[in-house]
């Protein structure tokens, strides 16, 4: 019999992939589901988006292998977006990466900075995926709790106690997934500080900053903060481009490099139709912003009743793309209360455990889901 790798006793299957087959199971006997558990945006890309793909189709030079890099253009692209949305300047030819979604960015920085044994800083509650990357390179997760008490933000008296000898790297995402946080320039300028001090490398992970939220930010923002700092961002949320699978990295040029050769041994360049979608989508005008989140408002809204019928506290000041809410007292375990919720009235929502041991005691429900299909879930209390 042939033996998996040692490392595969170090992750488990993703809680979606397998939580999603359970839901298809139920739907194949007539279960009429409604999934508000993943942040999966069901509304299209613009319109100059398509029409980009689909004239790049007919390019007869589009179809070989591409640069490891991404298109000039694409990488033009990404510059001006964060030079118009965020006043940050960076330099396309050598402080951008294209990513085939940020989620293989997580791979590839891992892989770039990460030997056996070093320790990575990972927020409690998070993205699972910085668990799994750390464990499946033989680096060492240390988490770092998010409370409610504290805004969700990280308490810096607590990480200055933890032994901070052998972290080398600090995951951290703004706005927060899962509990919508905003975080503030405020807060970067400590956690940039924090990273110099400890010579740790900071990463942000942020496609959620212009989903419901006035005020978009990014860690580079802050004077000094490319010494020392990544950040990472996609298309997915932003541009209704989650299968398209474009993201990006971005930092000073020595550290971009070094992912730089991680990934060039890893694939062989993004398709160009999808480049050119990529380029179309960054020149959206503020009225893309604005239209989509007339949607996810309204949405918003709707999902909050349920919420509350569930008798759920919601967390008001969140932005993005999810409602986080505390479930009433009582209440034990989280993923009983959504697998109750599941069986009996067929609603997919996420339990905040699978983000960690401070999401215990919270659920998450995603905006990508139809006005009417929130208020058929409400319909069905």
């Amino acid at each position: 019999m042939i033996t998996t790798a040692k490392r595969l006793d170090t992750v488990e299957e993703y809680y979606f992939s397998s939580k999603l087959r359970e839901v298809r199971q139920l739907m194949s006997e007539g279960k009429s589901i409604i999934n508000m558990g993943i942040g999966s945006p069901d509304l299209s890309p613009s319109k100059a988006v398509i029409e980009a793909v689909a004239a790049a189709i007919q390019d007869e030079n589009g179809h070989g292998y591409q640069s490891y890099q991404g298109l000039p253009e694409m990488r033009q692209a990404m510059a001006d977006f964060y030079r118009d949305q965020f006043g940050v300047e960076v330099n396309p030819n050598n402080e951008i990466l294209p990513l085939m979604g940020s989620k293989e960015g997580i791979m590839h920085i891992s892989l770039a900075f990460l030997n056996e044994g070093d320790h990575v800083l990972i927020p409690n509650p998070g993205y699972p995926t910085y668990t799994s990357v750390t464990n499946l390179v033989q680096a060492v997760p240390v988490y770092y709790d998010l409370k409610e008490e504290n805004g969700w933000e990280p308490d810096f008296e607590a990480l200055e106690k933890l032994d901070l000898s052998k972290v080398k790297i600090m995951w951290l995402g703004y706005p927060h997934m899962p509990t919508g946080a905003r975080g503030s320039l405020a807060l970067f300028e400590k956690l940039v500080a924090f990273a110099k001090k400890h010579n740790i490398l900071l990463i942000n992970d942020n496609p959620y900053s212009f989903v419901l939220n006035d005020n978009p930010m990014s860690l580079l923002q802050v004077e000094g903060a490319k010494e020392v700092a990544l950040e990472l961002n996609s298309l997915s949320k932003t541009f209704n481009m989650a299968g398209w699978r474009v993201g990006m990295v971005l930092g000073n040029h020595e550290i971009i490099d070094a992912v730089l050769k991680v990934k060039s041994n890893m694939d062989s360049g993004m398709y160009y139709g999808i480049q050119k979608g990529a380029i179309a989508a960054l020149k959206c005008d503020k009225t893309w912003f604005e239209d989509q989140n007339k949607i996810y408002r309204r949405r918003r809204e709707l999902t909050e009743k349920l919420a509350e019928k569930l008798n759920c506290k919601v967390y008001k000041e969140g932005v993005g793309l999810f409602v986080w809410a505390k479930l009433p007292e009582g209440i034990e375990s989280a993923e009983k209360f959504i697998d109750e919720i599941l069986y009996e009235k067929h609603i997919f929502i996420t339990p905040g455990t699978i983000f960690g041991s401070n999401g215990e005691g919270y659920i998450r429900f995603s905006l990508c889901v139809k006005e009417e299909k929130v208020q058929e879930a409400i319909d069905r209390f």
